[in-house]
């Protein structure tokens, strides 16, 4: 098994889609919670660019982040996402200090 790590997924809204992205990340929140091998999943929005949000999750395992990804929720909301995200990235992180 893989070891603890924590992700930033960056996501960026459509012009004017913002709020639907809001909508949809925040639906995703409980769900996730509850995963097993989740610790964190927390949604946060750029001050400086409301189009911009960021996802801090921290994960138990690569398998843990596999199977939220194969999750209803997840494959429910990359289903509608084009219709309002213009840009995802994840960055996955070691800890150092």
């Amino acid at each position: 098994m893989s070891q603890a790590f924590t992700a930033i997924a960056t996501l960026i809204a459509r012009p004017g889609q913002q709020d639907a992205l809001e909508h949809a990340l925040r639906a995703l929140i409980e769900p996730t919670r509850a995963e097993a091998g989740c610790s964190q999943y927390d949604l946060h929005q750029d001050l400086a660019n409301p189009l911009a949000f960021y996802m801090i999750e921290h994960w138990a395992s690569d398998e843990a982040l596999q199977a939220h990804d194969a999750s209803a929720h997840i494959q429910n909301f990359r289903a509608r996402a084009g219709e309002f995200l213009e840009h995802f990235e994840l960055k996955r992180l070691r800890a150092l200090a």
